[in-house]
């Protein structure tokens, strides 16, 4: 096993660990049967199947276009590589889980994500098996390994996704932080340079009266910087009084795994808001 692999399953099991012993990790608030089987199955699904997929075939059409240019990038410079990924990967994955927040066939691909009442690192990979398929940055990034950077997308893996199984989790690592005298004034870089367990939870508040919620923004997945560079920051330190989607009816079990294979119940749809006026928190 790969150590980044090893590496992300230590950070992933760490927190599961903290949230069985301090918050009930199997027995969240207003969970439902249905909230197990999603997140099973799309976590399942995009480790074992679509992931790996999708880095094969990336790199597998872009050696079939251009064989010439494999491995060219190889002896880059480690810092202009992190870069790269930052723009081409994770850059590119805010402006993805922007436009699914205001369009309804992205946004019916990513509402699973939204559909539980409460945060947990279960959440982390959790969304419709077909929206990691069509995530533009994990194309790209397939391409970039390709290209020769797959020994730096082994570290930059690791951190990204240590920086969101963290902003999901509901034993919110940055609170200690911002009521310690001595760390709140560099968490004011840090909250606006990373995604926090703060800025994070206001993306998934379910009531717009909320302050801490922000239902348009906090887009971000290991870089906050793109909200506060795109302007669609909100930085309260302050956690929503509850979790999910406002007015919208229940999604099926069908519709959030593998929607449009199964389509939305049309009684549903017409009880549905705008997704302009309310499908922007994740």
């Amino acid at each position: 096993m790969p150590a980044s692999t090893i590496a992300i399953t230590a950070i992933y099991f760490g927190f599961a660990a903290l949230e069985l012993w301090r918050s009930n990790l199997f027995g969240k608030a207003e969970q439902t049967r249905d909230d197990g089987i999603v997140e099973a199955v799309s976590m399942i699904a995009l480790l074992a199947i679509t992931q790996p997929t999708v880095l094969f075939a990336s790199g597998a059409l872009a050696n079939w276009i251009a064989p010439q240019y494999a491995g060219v990038l190889s002896g880059m410079n480690v810092f202009a590589a992190i870069v790269l990924f930052l723009i081409a990967d994770d850059m590119l994955q805010y402006w993805w889980h922007r436009a699914s927040h205001s369009t309804h066939w992205l946004y019916n691909l990513h509402r699973a994500h939204h559909n539980a009442r409460y945060m947990s690192i279960r959440l982390t990979y959790r969304n419709n098996v077909i929206y990691y398929a069509l995530m533009p940055s994990l194309w790209v990034s397939g391409v970039l390994i390709w290209l020769g950077l797959g020994w730096v997308y082994a570290g930059y893996i690791v951190v990204k996704l240590a920086v969101i199984i963290g902003a999901h989790s509901d034993m919110p690592w940055d609170v200690p932080l911002y009521r310690n005298r001595w760390t709140s004034p560099l968490m004011w870089v840090v909250e606006r340079t990373i995604s926090t367990p703060a800025t994070h939870h206001a993306h998934h508040g379910r009531h717009a009266d909320d302050p801490a919620v922000h239902y348009k923004g906090n887009y971000g997945n290991l870089l906050f910087v793109w909200d506060v560079i795109f302007r669609t920051a909100k930085i309260t330190r302050k956690f929503p009084q509850s979790y999910g989607v406002e007015n919208l009816a229940p999604a099926t079990l069908g519709q959030q795994l593998l929607w449009p294979v199964f389509p939305e119940n049309r009684a549903m749809a017409e009880n549905e808001q705008p997704v302009a006026t309310v499908a922007s928190a994740t």
